[in-house]
């Protein structure tokens, strides 16, 4: 099978069910955004760091595909079983954040994205992953949107933030901390 169909050489793509749709619909903006977030979340996941938030980092990834897929249904037409998330998919992000929390020191500034490459891999993801939460509650205003997927990045941008903040402790670099000019 090839990879290319030659179907979208004028713009347009298909959603999930058929419809067609040009190439800079919110749909296919949101899930292509969602597609750049789980590389750079392939790209943490490639860092030396502890095999636990690898194998979180690849729950992740198949969360974002869950949502990629949700993302790309036609709301309208699709007849194909999409997976779904979970409200536990969220909780174990908020419990793994309230895990690191407890050997993080009180933030008591703005965090600064540095300290070392995976953390700053860390602190680009977190960015798009916060695009990719402003595109589909945009997208929710006009089409179906599964609550679950913006609850999932908001709490995700947040995962990214602390894990950030573990892993700046974990590899013993100083915090870059915002110290504003007054």
């Amino acid at each position: 099978m090839k990879i290319y169909t030659k179907t979208g050489d004028k713009g347009q793509t298909s959603l999930i069910g058929g419809t067609r749709v040009p190439k800079f619909h919110k749909r296919i903006e949101s899930y292509g955004t969602v597609d750049e977030l789980n590389s750079y979340v392939g790209l943490i996941m490639c860092q030396d760091i502890d095999e636990h938030y690898k194998k979180l980092l690849k729950e992740i990834q198949d969360r974002l595909f869950t949502i990629g897929a949700s993302l790309a249904a036609d709301p309208e037409n699709s007849r194909m079983k999409i997976p779904d998330l979970h409200d536990a998919d969220v909780i174990l992000l908020e419990n793994e954040m309230d895990a690191m929390n407890e050997l993080l020191p009180a933030l008591k500034h703005f965090v600064l994205p540095g300290g070392n490459t995976v953390v700053s891999y860390c602190h680009i993801a977190r960015c798009v992953c916060r695009r990719a939460e402003r595109l589909t509650v945009e997208l929710a205003e006009h089409s179906f949107v599964d609550e679950r997927v913006t609850i999932y990045l908001n709490r995700l941008s947040d995962y990214l933030f602390v894990l950030a903040r573990k892993l700046n402790m974990d590899f013993a670099a100083e915090e870059n901390i915002w110290i504003p000019r007054v």
